[in-house]
């Protein structure tokens, strides 16, 4: 395949992948047809297995336009390899707005399009279009770029704000409706529950159950039915569970969807008139009339006339309502692209709901359809649950690396079997049988169910304690997390804020902060006017609702909010303002206090409000009181942006030190401003005016001071995270400073440390981009600036100090953040690496800040209120939502307690879990390679295990403590140390193979031991070693005399037996560990007890033996001497395991050698001050470490390797006041490699 006929799809996305065309081949399908019938059908499940294979066993390759079939491999870490089908159909035209670009004698005004001019332009020549679906996107051929292209909706055609009011306003045809339809298919997201047939067979075509298959037939043919009986029970069993719980989820997503998926709709169309219609029917074009009591948004549109009160809790997780305003017309905003990104709070999305309009009379409240189906923002979540990326963790991928290791196993005593018994002259059956039976004893069946076990015990727990999980395989990645993301609002603090106060500016200087803003003095006053009035707040059924924020703030003040009715609406032209007024006590009061305010109106109509926006910071609305002749404008937003649009002289000077000095204390506070607008400014006019020009030359009012107290839980959490070596970050849309005091204030910066701010601008005019680095006050120091730096110069800059405890931290603005990832991307990890606080952060900002964390080998968890976290939850390796609302679907894990305690309860879980997957793991395998070393033993002599043997060691021993020995919980506390992330790690290599070779040693000593007793002779039925009664005997011996041909019953095999019973034990009790990830063994009853059991009986069996067990398990009696000395071996064989495991592994090769693997960065003492047991620790640790060839070999983890480089950066971090210039930082890159 030449790399030059490679296309990329979807390129720069997330979802971006690699397609080549194919066409069928008929000889390459013949040879494989006689492939398939010769291999008995395997090579169809391995075609099936790999799909790759399969299109280029069976196609050649040709054009991508004039494939049959396509070949897609995505181009991220996973290289996940899918195939599609290529269809054609038939259209008018080849793009789906094409239509739009007609010459201007072939387009009536505004599209208004008459149904004869298509009907013509349909009736001609019909052109094909070659298409695939992948993944429930529709992928369509374009000549023009020579690629497949998708049709997300109206913003392919890249039309202006004012253009959509010009040209898409009118609405559509039905030819044009039919024709778009073509493209963009039925507006549903459909869910499609597939059938229990279907998942039966994804299921079971699985490759382990595939083996399990082979391994029970294999079984049936050796008469072994017993253990392919439970082992087929336990399969059963599986496979039900997992499609209970796939077709469980598949229901719960689909009635999600379909709860309100199709509704009617009344579509404006061309010629003016209204139609009802299902929404279904509806593409991106149409004109929806949303209805005056609201409705379920059955697609994504954009608002052009009139205003919406919308609950996007779908979406965002925010019950709080959102006010929507038409799209912009004139002016400048109208001439920018339409983006549904930029212009969000114009954006009426799929699945949110509209709970009011409000109209001019006259006017319906319009909105063109710009997305539908999966394009939109609903039906794009929806597609991630359906299509999830694999889970990228180390374990599995280590897993399959090892079972390879054990085939390789199999595969050495596979050739060792056939070779011994040719040389022996074995029947050929035997042979065959023997040499396949050696594969399913070196990799067990029972691998997967076991390993599952610990995952499902985890969940039950965690079930208890209010955490849900919809991935349960991320549970083992919560164990590796070394750094978690928390949002602030409603997570580290409470949801609601606080009035604290307010300080009011007058004549260019604040007056004194006053606690309370209902004074009857202040009624009159522009500032309490604007607390009343600036807000987005409305009355649904008779209960106030909106921003939290804009709650406290209004009922702060006292006043009282009324809408008008529908009725009042309908009679009046103008739009019927909402009116806010002080109550009528207050009124009078202040008329009698002050005579010149008695012909005053209080009452303001809200004439229009511009809502919040988070890329502006700000809100505003235009007002006028009762009985004025002149309108007045309100402004409310982030402290810096208002002062930069109100008249300097009326800011006052002591600004910015009065709001540093409030949000370092971490206050939120707002800023007000005002201005009286000019008197010949009429309603309707201002209805059009553009926001820029009523938001300038403002007056600037005060400061509004809000409290936002830090959850309790909080501080006591992050402790034990950060004694846990976890690094926290705090990921905000909240100011810096406020940010920078709440992280001080719950310690995730603790007193001592010093927060850079890096301020970053992007490049102008001919200046580079450039950060400035600003040393923040440490609040425990003075303000005498030479003593600061002193502090800095001490502790910023001292080399001596581990990575992690050089006691700075950088705080970065969603704004420098851009600038940073853009122009300065050499320092995108050093600042990764450092950085506590993000502020201002964009939600596709925190998604991108998870990716960076992730790029420097972090496993990242993401903690936050679902609002606007969808994106970092689901792209964390752990995502952990606070809410159980909709929007939170997409987080693999959802709490009910709404703080941030979940997290630690999460990662103990995760880290038992992970602990416990590889002692399952480990024990099965030693389970294998012991039951191999028996088996390989007695092949040798031309022996084997008995049936009922097997039988017994694999279900009395094997099932049981492999299903018990997961249920130990977590342990209480989250420690320093975490577990290993690899099962190809050197502690756990060291372990297994330890036990391995002992376990050989032990068998092979036993093995040659009972051949050199005197009493030794080849087994007959009538051999006599322990006297036993010549009943007994040949009541044994009638029992056996069907099995005589296998040799079972000898005395090697009956020693083997024993030791290797006991040995499974053995390693059970030794891989089983408790402290400091799980409880103690002693603490699981079930496994302490079947060990107990277990041990009781192989001793009772042993000492004194029992003629019925003793013919059941085809063992044969042995002196007493002999089973004394069996037990002694046994006592020594397990003395020498425990004392290899605990002393060499837990004692000298972790805490020496391979504790470097943690990735963390353990504070070590200076060479000066170490203690003399530290010094000779430290010898040892180097002796192993040039044993182990270990000696300078660098972390494995980026970002130790990127603190590591820092140590040794005498320019980093930059000094106080510095600034680095784009074009700086590229050549110190440079000239530093």
């Amino acid at each position: 395949m030449k790399t030059g006929e490679v296309k990329i799809i979807n390129k720069g996305l997330e979802d971006e992948m690699e397609v080549w065309g194919y066409r069928p081949c008929l000889w390459k399908t013949i040879l494989v047809g006689v492939g398939v019938v010769c291999s008995g059908g395997l090579l169809l499940l391995l075609l099936y297995w790999l799909p790759e294979w399969g299109v280029k066993g069976t196609c050649t390759h040709t054009s991508l336009r004039d494939a049959h079939t396509l070949l897609l491999r995505t181009t991220d870490e996973f290289r996940q390899w899918f195939r599609a089908k290529a269809h054609v159909m038939l259209a008018p035209w080849k793009k789906p707005f094409d239509s739009l670009d007609l010459s201007a004698t072939a387009q009536l005004p505004n599209g208004d399009h008459s149904e004869e001019h298509y009907g013509k332009l349909a009736q001609g020549q019909p052109t094909q279009i070659h298409f695939f679906t992948h993944h429930s996107t529709k992928y369509y051929w374009d000549d023009e770029t020579q690629n497949f292209e998708t049709y997300k909706g109206l913003e392919d055609v890249n039309v202006s704000c004012a253009g959509i009011h010009s040209e898409h306003s009118s609405g559509l045809c039905k030819t044009l409706q039919d024709f778009r339809r073509l493209f963009f298919g039925e507006n549903e997201i459909a869910v499609r529950v597939p059938s229990l047939f279907k998942l039966l067979i994804k299921e079971v075509l699985n490759p382990f159950y595939i083996f399990q298959l082979f391994s029970v037939i294999l079984w049936s043919a050796e008469d072994y039915y017993y253990y392919a009986t439970a082992i087929v029970f336990m399969s059963v069993i599986s496979i039900a569970t997992s499609l209970y719980t796939i077709k469980k989820q598949y229901v719960m997503l689909h009635d999600m969807v379909a709860a309100h998926s199709v509704v009617r709709v009344s579509v404006c169309k061309g010629n003016k008139e209204i139609a009802e219609a299902m929404s279904t029917e509806l593409v991106p074009g149409d004109v929806v009339i949303i209805p005056a009591n609201g409705m379920i948004m059955p697609c994504d549109a954009v608002l052009i006339h009139g205003t919406c009160i919308v609950n996007e809790s779908m979406l965002t997780g925010e019950s709080v309502p959102v006010t929507k305003t038409s799209l912009p017309s004139s002016g400048e905003d109208a001439a920018v692209s339409y983006s549904m990104e930029e212009h969000k709070r114009h954006t009426l999305f799929c699945g949110t709901h509209v709970i009011q309009t409000r109209f001019y009379t006259g006017e319906l409240v319009k909105a063109v359809v710009v997305r539908t189906g999966f394009s939109t923002e609903k039906g794009q979540l929806v597609r991630s649950i359906l299509y999830p990326k694999p889970t990228d963790f180390k374990l599995y991928r280590d897993a399959y690396l090892f079972l390879l290791c054990l085939v390789g196993v199999a595969g050495i005593g596979f050739i060792y079997t056939i070779v011994l018994s040719v040389m022996n002259q074995v029947p050929a059956k035997t042979i065959i049988i023997e040499s396949l039976d050696i594969i399913t004893i070196t990799v067990p069946p029972a691998l997967p169910a076991a390993m599952t076990a610990g995952i499902v015990y985890a969940q039950r727990r965690l079930k208890r304690v209010g955490i849900f999980c919809i991935s349960p395989q991320r549970i083992n990645m919560c164990g590796q997390l070394n750094l978690v993301c928390f949002d602030k609002t409603g997570t580290l603090t409470e949801d609601g804020l606080d009035l604290w106060g307010i300080q009011r500016a007058e004549n260019g200087s604040f007056s004194p902060p006053e606690s309370e803003a209902a004074e009857q003095s202040l009624v009159s006053s522009a500032f309490v006017a604007g607390m009343a009035s600036c807000h987005s707040l409305t009355k649904i059924e008779g209960e106030l609702s909106g921003d939290p924020l804009d709650l406290k703030m209004f009922s702060a003040t006292g006043w009282i909010l009324e809408e008008p009715t529908e009725e009042e609406t309908a009679l009046h032209n103008p739009l019927m303002p909402t009116v806010v007024r002080p109550p009528k006590h207050v009124v009078l009061e202040a008329n009698q206090n002050n005579p010149l305010a008695q012909n005053m109106s209080f009452e303001i109509g809200i004439v229009r409000q511009f809502p919040f926006s988070s890329a502006l910071q700000r809100m505003s609305v235009v007002v006028r009181r009762l009985g004025e002749k002149h309108m007045d404008a309100y402004l409310k937003g982030a402290p810096e942006i208002v002062a930069s649009l109100c008249k300097q002289h009326t800011v006052p000077q002591s600004f910015t030190e009065t709001l540093e000095s409030y949000t370092r204390q971490g206050f939120r506070v707002i800023a007000l401003a005002h201005r009286q607008l000019e008197s010949k400014l009429s309603w309707h006019k201002v209805q059009s005016l553009s926001r820029d020009l009523i938001e300038t030359n403002m007056e600037f009012l005060g400061l509004i001071i809000m409290q936002n107290k830090i959850k309790q839980e909080t501080a006591g959490v992050l402790r034990e995270l950060r004694q846990a070596n976890i690094r926290t970050l705090m990921v905000t849309g909240d100011n810096m400073l406020t940010a920078i005091s709440v992280a001080r204030d719950c310690g995730m910066v603790r007193a001592h440390e010093q927060v850079v701010i890096a301020d970053a601008v992007p490049p102008k005019d001919f200046n580079p981009a450039a950060i400035m680095w600003h040393y923040t006050e440490n609040p425990q120091t003075t303000k005498d600036n030479q003593s600061v730096e002193i502090n800095l110069e001490e502790r910023a800059y001292d080399k001596r100090q581990p990575p992690q405890e050089q006691s700075y931290h950088f705080a970065v603005s969603g704004k420098a953040f851009a600038v940073v990832t853009e122009h300065f991307p050499q320092l995108v990890q050093k600042l990764a690496l450092r950085a506590t606080v993000f502020a201002r952060m964009a939600p596709d900002q925190k998604t991108q800040l998870v990716e960076i964390l992730q790029s420097i080998d972090y496993t990242v968890g993401m903690c936050g209120d679902g609002a606007n976290d969808c994106g970092a939850l689901k792209r964390a390796h752990s995502g952990i939502s606070l809410s159980e609302l909709e929007a939170s679907v997409a987080s693999p894990f959802t709490s009910t307690t709404s703080n941030i305690s979940c997290v630690p309860n999460l990662i103990r879980e995760g880290r038992a879990a992970l602990i416990t997957s590889f002692c399952v793991f480990k024990f099965m395998a030693l389970y294998s390679i012991i039951q191999y070393l028996s088996v390989t033993l007695l092949y040798s002599i031309l022996s084997n295990l008995g049936d009922f043997q097997f039988l017994f060691i694999d279900i009395a021993i094997i099932l049981i403590i492999a299903f018990t020995m997961s249920l130990n919980p977590a342990w209480k506390e989250l420690v320093w140390r975490r577990p290993p992330s690899s099962l190809i790690s050197g502690p756990l290599l060291c372990s297994v193979l330890t036990q391995i070779l002992t376990c050989l040693f032990f068998q092979v000593l036993v093995f040659l031991l009972v051949r050199q007793q005197r009493w030794y002779e080849t087994w007959t039925p009538q051999s006599d070693a322990c006297n036993v009664s010549s009943y007994s005997l040949t009541h044994s011996s009638n029992v056996s005399s069907p099995h005589d041909h296998k040799n079972i019953k000898n005395y090697e095999n009956t020693t083997l037996f024993y030791i290797s019973s006991f040995q499974y034990l053995s390693v059970a009790i030794i891989f089983s560990k408790g402290k400091p990830f799980r409880q103690p063994s002693y603490k699981n009853w079930p496994f302490m007890l079947s060990c107990i059991g277990l041990y009781t009986f192989l001793l009772f069996i042993m000492l004194y033996p029992v003629p019925a067990i003793d013919s059941f398990l085809e063992i044969v009696c042995v002196p007493h001497d002999w089973r004394v000395t069996l037990v002694v071996i046994v006592v020594v064989n397990t003395a020498v395991s425990f004392m290899l495991e605990i002393l060499i592994l837990d004692i000298i090769l972790w805490r020496l050698v391979f504790r470097g693997n943690q990735g963390g960065n353990r504070p070590s003492a200076s060479p000066a001050t170490a203690k003399p047991q530290e010094a000779n620790s430290r010898w040892g640790s180097s002796f192993l470490s040039w044993l182990f060839c270990r000696r300078n070999k660098p972390p494995r983890v980026r970002y130790m390797n990127v603190a590591l480089e820092l140590q040794d950066d005498p320019d980093w971090p930059p000094g106080p006041s510095t600034v680095t210039y784009a074009s700086d930082a590229q050549s110190h890159i440079s000239a530093a490699l």
